[in-house]
This record gives structure tokens, sequence and C-alpha cells, in this order.
């Protein structure tokens, strides 16, 4: 019997036993503050306009791979980001100032010679690759599914 196989089978049922307690627990919790307070129309169009914002910048091409790579390796440089996803500089570097800007990853200027640029995740950029992580698997789990 292959023990790759039954890992990942053991690991995937790990996986969806803990998404499906954070879900319910999620649930739970929009239920209680729903019942406490009544959210009106103008606060929830702020929310979906906020939310709307995120889901598009980290939709757009390299911002979720650039997350998830500075989440696997913590903190890495421009040229070994660069390296690890195939990506031109150019394009690299205008998404590292757009994810900056928006708070998802530091910068920081390690002093040479020769001058060093070092990238890692804030808790905003951790938080939210371990929040998509899971958007993306159920995604496509379900995708497979239907096909």
């Amino acid at each position: 019997m292959n023990h790759e196989l039954v890992l990942s089978k053991e690991l995937r049922r790990l996986v969806e036993s803990r998404l499906k307690s954070t879900l319910r627990g999620i649930e739970e919790t929009l239920q209680e503050v729903l019942e406490r307070q009544e959210i009106g129309l103008e606060e929830l169009k702020g929310t979906m306009k906020t939310l709307e914002i995120s889901f598009n910048l980290l939709s757009q091409r390299w911002s979720l791979q650039i997350l998830y790579t500075l989440f696997l390796r913590n903190i890495m440089g421009f040229g070994e980001l660069k390296k690890v996803l195939d990506v031109n500089s150019r394009t690299l570097s205008d998404k590292l100032k757009t994810l900056k800007h928006h708070g998802y990853i530091g910068r920081f200027v390690e002093q040479g010679p020769p001058l060093r640029v070092k990238y890692s995740l804030t808790e905003l950029g951790k938080n939210t690759i371990l929040l998509a992580l899971p958007l993306l698997y159920y995604s496509t789990d379900s995708s497979t599914e239907k096909a």
C-alpha cells in the first residue's frame, strides 16, 4: 500500500474536519452578532465594498502566489521571489508595492554592501493566506466533485 496516498487521505480528512469546525464557529458567531444588533443597509454596503476591494486585489495574478510563497518561506529577497515565482521584475515590483500599500507584506532594507531588500508577511498577510487557502481548497474540491 502506498503510504503517501494513505497519509494524504488522512491529512485531507483532518483538514476537512477542522475546516468544518471553524466554519461552524464562524457561522454561530455571526448569528449571535446578528441577533444582538441590527445591521443597517448602509453598513452592509460599506462592508461589502471593503470585501470587494480585498477580493479584487487578491484575485489579481501573482498576489496569492506571492503571499503563499512568503508564508512558506517567511522572509525572502526580491531575487529569490523572482526566481521561485518565475515572474518578470517589473510585474513583481508592482505587485510587491501594491501588497505593501494594502498592508499584506512588510519591506525591509538590509544595509550592505550590497544593499538587500527583504519581504515578509504582516499579520494581515498571514491571516489572509490562512483564510484564502481553505477558500481555494473548497473551490477546487467542489469543482472536482461536480466534474
